[in-house]
């Protein structure tokens, strides 16, 4: 059994981090994922679970929580008529395909290669949200046929790569090509579900050495983490909503765009031993 103390420590030390990626979701509508991700490794690694395979614990415990943030949210605004599900239906299997693929990645990968893969990404994520326009556009409708083919494996792949959900790049993509920027949301958090489903079965299939991985670990999923973060997040997310419509969300999403740069700046830090 592991220690009392460290349980306790690593208990008030998870549900901070839900806590604070449920008030950031709902007032800023990001996906709690590319907030746990750097979060979990802090805990984990803070509490003394540092291994070559950590980054895997936090992606596969990152996306389990995003199965049930997702579907809530899916749910919630499908009752709203807001999800596109024609553009689910096109690109659910070239993201279901991208997912897999990128746990298979994953799973080959060392904890800092996917350090350094998430720091990378989540710089670029954090700069387009800094300058975004909302007028920039690369079409008017989503694409078919081969680019279809080519973008929904990646964004699938980038995603598992992160341990997000499909709001960091699906929304993006959705609002280049003239979705309303409302349906784009909606129907990104089904992308998440789609993302997440797969790749979270497979992760639960890959060994992690016991002696390294947190405690109630089966697979690469802290289960431990996910209850404590799920709890966190559904109880924090209504106050983040009721700020967002109490504050002016723009200089809100630039201040985020600015943390998340330095969350990334951060990880690549410690990735490089600067």
């Amino acid at each position: 059994m592991p220690d009392t103390f460290l349980l306790v420590e690593m208990l008030v030390m998870l549900m901070a981090a839900g806590a604070f990626a449920g008030v950031l979701a709902g007032l800023l509508g990001v996906g709690g994922g590319i907030i746990l991700v750097p979060s979990f490794f802090f805990v984990f690694q803070t509490l003394g679970y540092d291994s070559p395979q950590l980054m895997q614990i936090c992606l596969a415990t990152s996306l389990a929580t995003i199965i049930v943030t997702s579907v809530r949210s899916l749910l919630s605004h499908n009752k709203r008529g807001a999800v596109e599900w024609s553009i689910l239906r096109g690109w659910a299997p070239g993201i279901v395909a991208g997912a897999l693929l990128g746990v298979l990645v994953a799973t080959s990968l060392r904890s800092v290669t996917l350090q350094a893969v998430f720091g990378t990404l989540a710089l670029i994520v954090g700069i387009y949200m800094a300058s975004a326009q909302a007028h920039w556009r690369l079409g008017n409708e989503m694409p078919k046929g081969l680019r279809r083919m080519l973008m929904s494996p990646a964004l699938g792949f980038l995603s598992v790569l992160m341990g997000i959900g499909g709001g960091s790049f699906g929304v993006p993509v959705m609002t280049l090509y003239g979705v309303p920027i409302h349906r784009a949301v909606a129907t990104a958090a089904g992308f998440g579900v789609i993302i997440a489903v797969p790749s979270v079965i497979a992760f639960l299939l890959v060994q992690v050495d016991p002696a390294t991985r947190p405690p109630y670990t089966v697979g690469a999923v802290n289960f431990a983490a996910f209850g404590v973060v799920v709890a966190m997040t559904l109880m924090t997310a209504p106050l983040g909503v009721k700020l967002a419509h109490a504050m002016d969300p723009k200089p809100l999403k630039r201040a985020f765009a600015v943390f998340l740069t330095l969350v990334a700046l951060n990880m690549l830090r410690k990735t490089f031993g600067w």
